[in-house]
Formats: C-alpha cells, structure tokens, sequence
C-alpha cells in the first residue's frame, strides 16, 4: 500500500503543474475534504477484514459502472455537494481499507458534463491529494517505512515515462476517446485484480 500511494503522490507532480489552474475547487474540494476525513475508518476496516475480497468487490463494482458509462450513461446535472461528500467518504474508506479510492470519484467525474481537460485535472489533484492523505494514515500507523519508501523510489522512474508517455497520448484524443479509453483501462485493471 504505502508504494502504490507513493508513486501516484510523487509522480503526480508534474501533473499537478500543468493543469491546477483548471480544477473545479468547488467540485474536488467536498469530495477531498470527506476522502481525508474517512481514510482512518478505511484503515481500521484494513486490518480487520480481508483485503483480497475487499478489492475484488470494488473491482467487480467499478467493472459494472466503467460498462454503464461504456453503453452511453452520463451524469448531466451539476455536481453538488452533498453529492461530492458522500462520494468522498465513500472513496476514503475505500482507499484506506484497499489503496484503491480513485475508482467512484473517477467514475462520477467522467460521467459528468466538464471538459476532457477540467476532467483530468479535477482527477489529477483528487488522486494525488487523496494519496498524500492515504500516507499520513499509513505513517501514523506505523505502516510507512523506508523499505517501502525506497521500492516507491525505484520504481518512479517507470512509473514517470509511464505518465509522460500518457500525457502525450491525452493531446491526441477527443472527449468521447478519453472517456472510453480511460474507462477500457479501469475494466482491464479491475478484472485483473477479479483474477489474480
């Protein structure tokens, strides 16, 4: 857990600088402020419940909603904040108990009318954000170590080339292909983890 939530935080950074003038605060604000609230209810759900059947209900729920948005669903009313609340505390609770939090909010700002540009910067700040709070319910728990610090290290490299070569991949599509290629890859990643 600790390296996966290193590497979205650090390698997100570059990210970060290039589209944080195109976040919605009043949007990712709510959903943040609720992930960061709820990561320790995630956490105490971590060690008493298995973690592999936990990831396997998400990944079977996120393959479920990634094919609703696939078939033409789209949310297209305005995000609002009770909305955004709930949705936060649900993917804090999530990222604690499993590292993967990402899933319901991706899914909700997909299916919603933004630009694929406020889109993806919306998504960059909530991961990298819920990240750094994922790592400070890991630190205090005792759980983020230098072993997993300098795995996290060794493998930014590729993790990084992975991002610059996502970014220059991004410049070439549309609204409708980045929301089907984005939800493609969640489906794939999801029955990975349903198989593994």
């Amino acid at each position: 857990m600790p390296v996966v939530l290193l590497l979205e935080a650090l390698a997100a950074a570059p990210m970060l600088m290039q589209t944080r003038s195109l976040v919605r605060w009043g949007v990712v604000g709510p959903i943040l402020a609720a992930t960061c609230v709820t990561v320790p209810l995630g956490g105490y759900v971590l060690v008493s419940a298995d973690p592999q059947s936990l990831r396997r209900a998400i990944a079977a729920i996120v393959i479920v909603f990634a094919l609703l948005l696939m078939r033409g669903w789209r949310y297209t009313g305005s995000h609002r904040t009770s909305t955004g609340i709930g949705l936060g505390a649900l993917a804090g609770a999530l990222l604690g108990a499993t590292t993967i939090g990402g899933p319901p909010v991706i899914l909700y700002l997909l299916a919603g009318p933004d630009r694929i540009e406020t889109t993806r910067a919306n998504l960059t700040f909530f991961l990298a954000a819920s990240s750094l709070a994922g790592l400070a319910m890991l630190w205090i728990a005792g759980v983020l170590d230098l072993r997993a610090a300098w795995t996290g290290l060794l493998l930014a490299p590729g993790y990084y080339l992975g991002l610059v070569a996502g970014s220059r991949l991004f410049l070439r599509f549309n609204d409708t292909r980045f929301r089907q290629f984005t939800l493609f890859l969640m489906i794939a990643v999801s029955t990975g983890i349903l198989l593994a």
